[in-house]
């Protein structure tokens, strides 16, 4: 009785303030379809670690094609036992410490009553398991209808609904008295053009997708504790009872997200810049990380701009940074919540004494930014083509570092300055594109064609190949292109792409026609292939001639994956020679005649290909300096450690 009473209070109250479905809170144009529309009310109840939610879902059919049923997606229900396709696909190649939690650690979606149209829609709604026919999986709802939405028509769903919020999992969840909510509602599919809702099951390896809407959401929270949520806030209304209302709307963003507590310190800054719209920056630090928030600020500053000038601007008049509390004991409390991202809201992550010089908070603070624009903005198919976003993502943070935080960062050179052994002078370490992203991709690189739908992926190599393979493969193109060319293929993606989901083919249609040639065949040797690519030089000899010596260099591709590369020359009275050579077959041998032997070889000198496993085997010098098994291990053992300094410095 005191709970209805309480919603009673909550919808008068919304009633009297609530802009019509739609409305755009600053009167601009839409951006988007908007044709999945959310009016919502929720209550937190932390003693119960329940969310008591209702609200009305209004759904547009922009299809030719009409829509017999609706499908809604309740992600929670992945935790409510070990049998969830997310659970089972937890414990395969993943820590299974999530699947033994007690079942007050858990989490659930129950929905209390759908009604549409005047009718109950509940009796016929049943779950589906449309990916891998797990009858145990209740994550995707297929919800009948009488009468089919046609196209162009409108559905409102009048729904209520209750969800247990788990110990923290998959970055959603509670931690004492930190709650950061996210996929907490019943949300719709993507409904498409061939008739099929594209609402994937729950997958340990995939994320989200859904259609673009206004959501409206008041949230009712003990009184005194702050809330931070996607979209721009009302005044906070006082409710009965020890609660405040918090209200959000948001136009044209494709998902809700919010956190709350009573501990968080709020800082709000402004983010302006020379041609790039300005944007109201609101922090939410935990108190432990009270000095680093001008580090937040700074980070997230880098992400606007850079993006800003580089892609397209950032569209929202707000962004709310989240820094969540970490965990004592991850393993049994599912990590952090920190490093995700939902329309203008993130979490950041960070250490309690991070160094001045280290990479925490900023790293995560400008990748989680950053994905305000390839997945807030842009928001392609993360069940399917998680690439187009954390790939992009993670190649264009990379840029922004690099650019806006210079000295931020270890290179190798500070730990090998001044004894790299003469092998190595010739590798061209970057701290955000080497190290780190090939030594994770190299042992997974031949598990997964990229182009394979993401939900697909072997649960543990899901990452490696959406996020560093990517990373990669884009350094390589913009090595090969040039950075103005491919600063122009990914704006334009942004500007066309905006709003619209645009589909992996689109891109590869938009690469090839700014840079003004087919570029067909490398995307079908790295994204359409898992083959992978180390080139080598295997042979060299000069045998004295009557015009001097004849030279012979023999080099090989030692892995699958084919990519054009030169071949440099280096003689001994300092002359040089360029080689093209398209690396179609297993080997080439170059043969020559002149007054000088040759002293050293080098196989793709410039580095373009990113994507090479190894590195070491790219140059061959005629003055070694230690005997060939002691060359080869220091090669080794060098190699190896470059990489583990270089994955420190990117996560110190």
């Amino acid at each position: 009785m005191r709970r209805r009473s309480l919603w009673t209070s909550i919808a008068a109250l919304l009633l009297l303030v609530a802009q019509p479905a739609g409305f755009a809170q600053d009167a601009a144009p839409a951006r988007s379809p908007r044709n999945a529309s959310y009016q919502l009310l929720a209550t937190l109840d932390p003693e119960s670690h329940t969310i008591h939610g209702s609200g009305r879902v209004i759904w547009r059919n922009i299809t030719t094609v009409p829509a017999n049923d609706l499908r809604f997606h309740l992600y929670w229900n992945a935790w409510r036992d070990a049998n969830s396709s997310w659970m089972r696909e937890q414990r395969l190649g993943r820590s299974s410490a999530l699947t033994r939690r007690p079942a007050d650690q858990s989490g659930s979606i129950e929905i209390i009553s759908m009604v549409a149209r005047g009718t109950d829609l509940r009796p016929k709604a049943t779950f589906v398991a449309p990916d891998d026919g797990n009858a145990d999986d209740r994550t995707v709802l297929s919800v009948p209808l009488d009468r089919p939405v046609l196209p162009g028509e409108t559905i409102d769903i009048d729904i209520a609904w209750t969800s247990r919020v788990p110990v923290t999992f998959a970055r959603t969840g509670r931690l004492g008295q930190y709650y950061f909510i996210a996929q907490w509602f019943p949300k719709l599919g993507v409904f498409q053009n061939n008739g099929e809702w594209n609402a994937h099951q729950f997958h340990a390896a995939t994320e989200f997708f859904s259609d673009f809407g206004t959501y409206d959401v008041a949230l009712t929270v003990p009184k005194g504790w702050t809330v931070g949520a996607t979209g721009v806030a009302s005044p906070v209304l006082p409710g009965a009872e020890g609660q405040d209302t918090h209200r959000f709307v948001a136009d044209d963003v494709h998902d809700f997200a919010w956190t709350t507590s009573p501990n968080f310190v709020e800082h709000v800054e402004r983010f302006e810049h020379p041609g790039l719209p300005p944007v109201t920056m609101r922090l939410l630090l935990q108190r432990e990380h009270a000095k680093q928030a001008e580090r937040h600020f700074v980070a997230t500053r880098a992400a606007l701009r850079y993006y800003g000038e580089w892609f397209g601007p950032y569209p929202y008049s707000h962004i709310t940074i989240v820094d969540p509390v970490t965990p004592v004991n991850p393993d049994e409390q599912g990590g952090s919540t920190g490093g995700m991202e939902y329309p203008m809201l993130f979490t950041a992550g960070t250490r309690n004494w991070a160094p001045l010089d280290g990479s925490q908070p900023e790293s995560v603070t400008i990748h989680e930014a950053g994905h305000q624009f390839w997945y807030g903005i842009v928001a392609t198919n993360e069940f399917e083509h998680a690439w187009m976003d954390e790939g992009l993502n993670t190649y264009a943070t990379a840029r922004v570092i690099d650019e806006a935080l210079p000295n931020k960062f270890v290179t190798v050179e500070r730990y090998f300055g001044g004894f790299v052994p003469w092998a190595f002078t010739d590798v061209r370490w970057s701290r955000a594109i080497d190290g780190n992203r090939l030594n994770a991709y190299r042992p997974v690189a031949t598990y997964d064609t990229q182009s394979t739908p993401t939900w697909r992926y072997w649960p543990g190599s899901a990452s490696q190949i959406s996020y560093n393979k990517t990373a990669l493969w884009l350094a390589t193109l913009e090595r090969y292109l040039g950075w103005e060319t491919m600063q122009r293929v990914l704006a334009t993606h942004f500007s066309r792409g905006a709003f619209r989901h645009p589909t992996p083919e689109e891109f590869f249609a938009i690469a090839s026609e700014v840079a003004g040639a087919d570029l067909t065949w490398f995307f079908d040797a790295t994204v359409r292939s898992s083959a992978a690519f180390d080139y080598a030089v295997t042979q060299v000899t000069n045998t004295p001639a009557a015009d001097g010596f004849e030279s012979v260099v023999v080099v090989r591709r030692l892995q699958d994956g084919v990519f054009p590369l030169t071949i440099k020359r280096t003689y001994a009275d300092g002359t040089t020679d360029m080689t093209a050579w398209d690396g179609q077959n297993r080997w080439e041998a170059i043969v020559d005649h002149g007054p000088s032997p040759i002293v050293r070889v080098e196989v793709d000198p410039n580095r373009i290909l990113m994507l090479d496993l190894n590195y070491t085997n790219n140059s061959w010098t005629a003055t070694p300096q230690a005997p060939a098994a002691a060359r080869r291990w220091s090669l080794r053992w060098m190699g190896w450690l470059q990489e583990v300094m270089l994955t420190y410095a990117f996560f110190s």
